[in-house]
């Protein structure tokens, strides 16, 4: 079933202009629409909300860098075992490190990885967030604030595991295949 982006058959809406265009950024920035986005693409207010929310947690202003937040994908899809996210942040931690073996290990097991004390408690909170979000407690939050995080800080950390949390229950219910570009991307 090469081509496919998801087991749904989905029809595409009819795409407005705004879509059109913000595809046709992704093809220029990226060289590709990522498929995540096509598999949206069949009800454009949810695609609205799912990039909205995307572009704000990723690119938006934040005390975490771009590589901080494409390691906490990672390390929330890996605990998920998606592939469509391991796939797609794998390479954009690879990107973003300029280190492909490191983003390699990112995604096999981020433990085996040379990380900071800071990227290591970021990690390890967003993972406890994903396994056992109900044993999340003020020492968990200390232990942030202790590696140099500000509670801004913390809550986009939360927010971007949280939301791969989502994405990835998605990814896994509908069987969405990452772009093959993305297997040969900053190797």
């Amino acid at each position: 079933m090469t081509g496919r982006i998801t087991s749904l058959d989905l029809e595409q809406a009819e795409l407005s202009e705004a879509t059109k265009a913000y595809f046709t950024k992704c093809e220029e920035k990226l060289g590709l629409v990522p498929n995540v986005l096509k598999a949206y693409a069949f009800d454009e207010k949810k695609l609205r909300a799912f990039t909205d929310m995307y572009n704000d947690l990723m690119l938006g202003d934040s005390g975490l860098s771009k590589l901080e937040r494409e390691m906490i994908a990672v390390a929330v899809s890996c605990v998920n075992h998606c592939y469509y996210c391991l796939v797609a942040h794998g390479a954009a931690v690879r990107q973003l490190s300029g280190d492909p073996a490191f983003g390699e290990m990112m995604v096999m097991n981020f433990r085996a990885a040379d990380l900071s004390p800071r990227q290591k408690a970021m990690l390890e909170f967003s993972v406890k967030l994903t396994e056992e979000p109900a044993r999340i407690v003020e020492a968990d939050r200390a232990t942030l604030r202790e590696a140099g995080f500000s509670d801004r800080d913390i809550w986009d950390i939360a927010s971007t595991a949280a939301f791969f949390n989502m994405s990835n229950r998605l990814a896994a219910a509908i069987d969405m295949r990452p772009n093959d570009e993305y297997h040969a991307m900053a190797r």
